[in-house]
């Protein structure tokens, strides 16, 4: 039985003004990495920028109205968390379209947070393009269906996805480093966070470069997608000249960077995170000096039977992780 997760209005004016904190490199003095913690915002992942910007959208426009209409999405997780939380505060009800493969932590955060769950036997990411899978098929079926009781704001499409990033994180990014980054790394899902931080970054310095990092086929990275699985998303399609390196990280490279960085820095951090860390590591090593700014999605700790699974921690070594770790902001998700 799913506990109703317990929430408070002033969660919605948290979304953004992420930290941003230096990573001690053991390598080059020269060489510098800064992690952006997106799990400070108030649903825990970077997701929350685009599900906001996507609702006030969608709000403006006369398309959504608190009349009834209900939000759904196929997601993988993080951007459904964002909508059910985000939404339940404003007043819709959330249909949450996931592969059944997403993990049960992540699982009972939806249902806690009042969003109704309809699984596929899809793989981890939902797919896009002709090879779409079944949770992106059913939520359009659905809405094709229903068409003025749903509404579909399609994280893949969605150029609000794009413009929460050029708003909120290329600006947040810039501030904090005071212009001075020489790379940008983040994971891709939809490709709404490397395009849209990076378009805003690069309007002020062309020479910033910019590096997507991708999962490998079959993988177990929640929140990353292989684009030979699955076709470009149309949001990254239609900025793609604005990454400069494709970086492709395996399951076992992200998941040593996720043990690193709590072995080395105390932080706990989600599987997408642990693979840009491990990109990250590639690029600073060929560097003479460079300042890296590292887009981390989410923490770790709706992972724990992920990481049990795969023997990234014992149980009794996460729970203490989840107690110990720095970079922990007290969570609704989590009380």
């Amino acid at each position: 039985m799913n506990t109703t997760i317990q929430l408070s209005k002033e969660l919605l004016s948290r979304v953004g003004n992420t930290p941003l904190v230096p990573l001690h490199a053991k390598r080059t003095p020269a060489v510098s990495m800064h992690a952006k913690l997106e799990w400070y915002n108030p649903f825990g992942s970077l997701k929350d920028r685009a599900a906001y910007w996507m609702i006030r959208a969608a709000e403006r426009s006369g398309r959504l109205k608190q009349n009834g209409t209900i939000i759904i999405e196929p997601t993988s997780g993080n951007t459904g968390i964002a909508l059910a939380g985000i939404s339940r505060l404003l007043g819709y009800k959330v249909q949450a379209v996931i592969p059944e493969k997403v993990s049960q932590e992540t699982k009972a955060i939806l249902a806690g947070l009042g969003a109704e769950l309809l699984e596929t036997e899809d793989d981890l990411c939902p797919r896009v393009g002709k090879g779409t899978d079944q949770s992106i098929a059913l939520a359009q079926a659905i809405v094709r269906s229903h068409p003025r009781q749903y509404y579909m704001p399609n994280q893949y499409e969605n150029e609000a996805n794009f413009l929460a990033h050029y708003e909120g994180t290329g600006p947040e990014i810039w501030l904090a480093t005071r212009g001075e980054l020489t790379h940008l790394l983040a994971g891709i899902g939809t490709g709404g966070t490397i395009t849209g931080a990076a378009c805003y970054l690069k309007e002020r310095n062309p020479r910033i470069r910019v590096c997507a990092v991708e999962a490998e086929k079959n993988h177990h990275l929640q929140g990353l997608r292989n684009l030979e699985e699955s076709s470009m998303p149309k949001v990254l399609e239609r900025h793609v000249e604005l990454v400069d390196e494709w970086i492709r990280v395996s399951d076992q490279e992200a998941f040593d960077a996720v043990k690193e960085l709590a072995r080395d820095h105390n932080l706990l951090v989600g599987p997408s995170s642990g693979a840009v860390y491990a990109a990250a590591k590639q690029v600073a090593e060929r560097l003479r000096r460079g300042k890296l700014v590292l887009v981390l999605g989410d923490d770790g700790r709706k992972f724990m039977s992920l990481y049990t699974e795969f023997r990234v921690f014992e149980p009794s070594e996460f729970r203490k992780l989840v107690m110990e770790a720095n970079g922990l902001p007290p969570s609704p998700l989590f009380a």
